[in-house]
């Protein structure tokens, strides 16, 4: 849980593109990119959606064109189960939204970060130091083995 967490954060303060899985073409993912792929790939129309949401078409359509910014918690959660994210998808739909909103975690986050003083330290001192990409990878090899064990 914790590894999840932490690189999910990185992925965030990084800020670097989301590269899209389900097309298979790599390239800077959206916030509404996502929504259109996914609801695509399910072989769901916008309005279909978007009466699925209990949503305007228009608005639904506002959201994949990336016009407007992801919806609200209640909506991210509904579009999950629509699309049955697996946790990984879940986290993806959540920081392409927080991006799309300018916001810089994950609407899954902020409590656990704020919640547990050691978390902030981490994330202050690998900002510090300007923890690589390997080093990040090492710690979270390491919390994966011991969760394994």
């Amino acid at each position: 849980m914790i590894i999840e967490h932490l690189f999910a954060i990185l992925a965030v303060l990084v800020l670097q593109p989301v590269n899209i899985g389900i097309g298979g073409d790599e390239m800077e993912q959206t916030f509404g990119a996502f929504v259109r792929e996914h609801r695509k790939a399910r072989g769901m129309t916008l309005r279909g959606l978007a009466a699925r949401l209990g949503i305007a078409p228009v608005y639904m359509s506002n959201i994949e064109t990336d016009r407007k910014p992801a919806p609200s918690q209640e909506y991210l959660d509904k579009l999950a189960a629509e699309f049955l994210l697996d946790k990984a998808g879940y986290e993806e739909l959540l920081d392409l939204a927080a991006r799309s909103r300018d916001q810089r975690v994950s609407a899954d986050l902020p409590e656990y970060i704020m919640e547990r003083d050691i978390v902030r330290a981490a994330l202050r001192t690998a900002k510090e130091v300007d923890a690589t990409d390997e080093e990040w990878q090492e710690f979270i090899d390491r919390l994966t083995k011991r969760k394994e064990v």
